[in-house]
């Protein structure tokens, strides 16, 4: 039982200490890539021993920079609500990662070790319950801080993450009928099959409309442009008006996290996860008939680096869209929701119902 915690322990470790990186490095991929779009430099001032590497110290510079800063209150806000919100939004979105599998399982000193540090029957089910629970953090940070803006910062944020969780939610129904497990696990195993022979069983290939749809309400649950209607910053509108210091920076930090979970469930759910199409457990196996077999070691080195490889292309391109699109209307964004994503989630149900019946 002893060694079984302690490997729970060390993936737990392993986990946040690449969660949090990702997070932090995110916030430095923002400002080079919007240079870059805007014809700027970028982030480049931070700098160790007359080093700046492109800027890459930057996260760190400002990691300190909010640790030290005033945590200013205000005196008509509640300081015990004000101070616990950012934690809820932070804390019910780190725990995510506990759901999302990296890699297939290896053998260890003759045991096997999964490499996902929750592998439950249900962690699809955590994850949305989870992000769900994450509005609370929301709307107790726009309540807390007494001030009208804030509150109804707080109220437009409850209102589009609860509409696109609707959408977000039936979007994974027809996943789930094609991969019938609510196990992510699973799901990456199952997709780990072909088609007509050579064709990589990924969800984008079967469920094409669930991919678009989970997509944008995805994009939403993120609360960034074009949908940032909870925090308008270009407004004195956003739920965390009232807040600076460490607990502002904790509502960033936790906006950057779902940028990660919204690419790790797009890779694990549409993208075969840690597969590599023809790549099985002792090498590749291409449909014209040729092997190449590889050590069990770099089977699994070749399955990790893949889904890291495939979370950095979707992170990447969450913060392209954050930063081409303008932002949408209150309205336009309920409508985008409540009248064509959930219709057409619906239409991808009965759809897919009918294939595989008449499959069957």
């Amino acid at each position: 039982m002893g060694i079984d915690w302690l490997i729970v322990l060390i993936k737990i470790i392993f986990g946040l200490v690449w969660f949090l990186t990702l997070t932090l490095y995110l916030t430095w991929v923002e400002r080079k890539e919007s240079a870059v779009i805007q014809d700027r430099i970028g982030a480049n001032r931070a700098e160790i021993l007359g080093l700046r590497v492109l800027g890459l110290f930057q996260p760190f510079a400002d990691a300190i920079k909010m640790i030290f800063k005033e945590d200013f209150v205000p005196s008509f806000a509640n300081r015990f609500l004000h101070t616990l919100a950012p934690f809820l939004s932070f804390f019910f979105v780190a725990v995510t990662i506990s759901a999302i599998p990296f890699g297939d399982k290896i053998q260890i000193a003759g045991r096997e070790i999964s490499l996902q540090i929750l592998n439950a029957n249900v962690t699809l089910l955590f994850v949305l319950a989870m992000l769900s629970l994450a509005i609370y953090g929301i709307v107790l940070g726009g309540w807390a801080s007494r001030n009208r803006y804030t509150l109804l910062g707080g109220m437009r944020g409850a209102a589009q993450l609860i509409s696109y969780e609707v959408a977000l939610g039936l979007s994974l129904v027809g996943v789930i009928m094609v991969f019938p497990s609510l196990n992510l696990q699973d799901i990456v195993y199952e997709q780990g099959e072909l088609l007509f022979g050579w064709l990589p069983k990924w969800g984008i290939f079967l469920q094409p409309l669930a991919f678009l749809i989970f997509l944008f309400a995805a994009l939403a649950e993120t609360k960034r442009v074009p949908f940032d209607l909870p925090e308008g910053e270009s407004e004195i509108i956003g739920f965390f008006t009232e807040y600076s210091g460490l607990k502002w920076g904790m509502f960033m930090m936790t906006d950057f996290m779902e940028i990660i979970i919204v690419s790790c469930l797009l890779t694990t759910l549409f993208f075969g996860g840690w597969q590599v199409p023809w790549l099985g457990p002792d090498g590749f196996h291409f449909p014209w008939g040729w092997d190449w077999f590889l050590p069990r070691w770099l089977v699994v080195l070749l399955q990790v680096g893949a889904f890291n490889l495939k979370v950095f292309f979707f992170c990447w391109f969450q913060v392209l869209v954050r930063w081409t699109y303008p932002r949408f209307r209150y309205d336009q964004v309920m409508d985008f929701g409540w009248k064509l994503l959930i219709p057409l989630s619906l239409i991808n149900i009965m759809a897919t119902g009918i294939i595989m019946s008449v499959l069957q």
